[in-house]
C-alpha cells in the first residue's frame, strides 16, 4: 500500500511539472541553501539554475517537451497546466527559453483565442515570461491588439492583472497608438472599479501612455466618475497612492510641454482634466493630506506633484500674459 501511494504521488508530480524540471529545481534550491548565509545578495533561483545548467553541460529538454505537448490537442485543464509549466521553465531555464523560436511564441499566443478564461490567463503569463528575453519582445508586440482586446472586454481581475503586467513589460510601438486611444476610456473605467492590484497595474500603463504626446489629450479629456478624487484617500494602500501620484505627475509634465501648450484645448466638464486640474478641483487638499502619509515614498511623490502643479500655474500665467499682449498688438494693427 505504501509503495502504491508513493507511485501515485510520483506520477502526479511528474504530470504537474515534469520529472526533469523537478530534479533541476531540487538541485537549484539545494545549491541556494548551501550558499553562504552572509551573502549580501538574496539567493537568485534563476541565476543558480543557469549556473547549474552550465556546469552540467546538459539541456533538460523540459521546455521543448512542454511546447510539443501544447501543440497536441489538450483539454482546458491540461492546456492551462502546460502553459503554467512553460512559464516556470522560461523563468528557471533561461538558456533553453532563449533557444526557442518565434514559432514557439506564436504557438503560446494562439492560446489567447481559447474559449477558456483560465487558458487565456496562463497564456498571458507565459508571454510575460518570454517578454523578459529581449529577442522575443518585437514578436510579442504583434499580439498587443489581442491583449488589449482581452483586457478591455473580459471583466476579470486575474485576466486584467496578467494582461496589464504583460503590456507594462512591452514597448508599445507608435502604430498601436490609434488602438490605445480607443481603449483609454475602458482603462479609466478599470482604474475606478478594479481591485487594488488591477488599479496599480492600470496606473502603470496609463503613466506610460501619458508620456505619449499624441495620447495625452485623449487621457485628459476622458470622462471619470464624480468621486474620482477618492483614489487619493489616505486610507488606500501606499503602493496604489504612489502609482496614482506618479500618474498625475506625468500628466502635469505633459501639460508643460511646448506642443501641448501651443493648443487651446477644450475639456468635457466631467473629464479627468477638470477633476485634477480644473478650477473647482479639490486635488490640492488631497495632496496636502498625503504629505504626512506614513510611507515616505508617498510623501515624496506628493511633494513632487505639488511642485509640478505650481510650475504649471506659473507657466499658464506667463502664457496667458503673452496671449493678452499679442491680442493687444493685433488690435492696434487692426483698429
Amino acid at each position: 500500500m505504501e509503495y502504491l501511494e508513493m507511485c501515485t504521488r510520483k506520477n502526479m508530480l511528474s504530470v504537474a511539472t515534469g520529472a526533469g524540471a523537478v530534479y533541476l529545481l531540487y538541485k537549484t534550491i539545494r545549491a541556494g541553501l548551501n550558499s553562504s548565509p552572509f551573502s549580501l545578495e538574496p539567493v537568485n533561483i534563476a541565476r543558480l539554475t543557469i549556473e547549474h545548467e552550465k556546469f552540467a553541460g546538459k539541456d533538460s529538454g523540459e521546455l521543448r517537451r512542454l511546447l510539443m505537448s501544447l501543440s497536441q490537442k489538450q483539454d482546458d485543464y491540461s492546456k492551462s497546466l502546460i502553459l503554467h509549466s512553460i512559464t516556470r521553465c522560461v523563468y528557471l531555464l533561461e538558456s533553453e527559453a532563449s533557444a526557442c523560436t518565434h514559432e514557439d511564441i506564436r504557438q503560446v499566443a494562439s492560446a489567447l483565442d481559447d474559449k477558456d478564461k483560465g487558458v487565456k490567463i496562463q497564456a498571458l503569463n507565459a508571454l510575460k515570461a518570454f517578454a523578459g528575453i529581449r529577442k522575443f519582445r518585437i514578436k510579442i508586440q504583434e499580439f498587443v491588439p489581442r491583449i488589449l482586446d482581452l483586457v478591455t472586454t473580459v471583466w476579470d481581475n486575474e485576466l486584467h492583472i496578467a494582461g496589464l503586467r504583460l503590456l507594462n513589460g512591452l514597448p508599445l510601438p507608435d502604430h498601436t497608438h490609434p488602438l490605445l486611444r480607443r481603449v483609454v476610456p475602458s482603462l479609466m473605467e478599470i482604474l475606478q472599479t478594479g481591485s487594488t492590484l488591477v488599479q496599480v497595474q492600470v496606473l502603470k500603463l496609463l503613466s506610460i501612455l501619458a508620456q505619449k504626446e499624441d495620447l495625452l489629450y485623449d487621457i485628459m479629456n476622458c470622462q471619470v466618475h464624480s468621486d474620482f478624487l477618492n483614489l487619493f484617500h489616505t486610507s488606500l494602500p501606499g503602493n496604489l497612492l504612489y502609482e496614482m501620484l506618479v500618474f498625475v505627475e506625468k500628466l502635469s509634465e505633459g501639460r508643460l510641454s511646448p506642443q501641448y501648450q501651443s493648443v487651446l484645448w477644450e475639456y468635457n466638464e466631467l473629464s479627468l482634466h477638470e477633476a485634477l486640474f480644473g478650477e473647482d478641483s479639490r486635488l490640492a487638499d488631497r495632496l496636502l493630506a498625503l504629505i504626512v502619509h506614513p510611507e515616505e515614498e508617498v510623501q515624496i511623490q506628493a511633494c513632487k506633484v505639488i511642485l509640478s502643479l505650481q510650475l504649471c500655474k506659473e507657466e499658464e500665467a506667463k502664457l496667458s500674459s503673452h496671449r493678452i499682449d499679442c491680442s493687444y498688438f493685433d488690435d492696434d494693427a487692426n483698429p
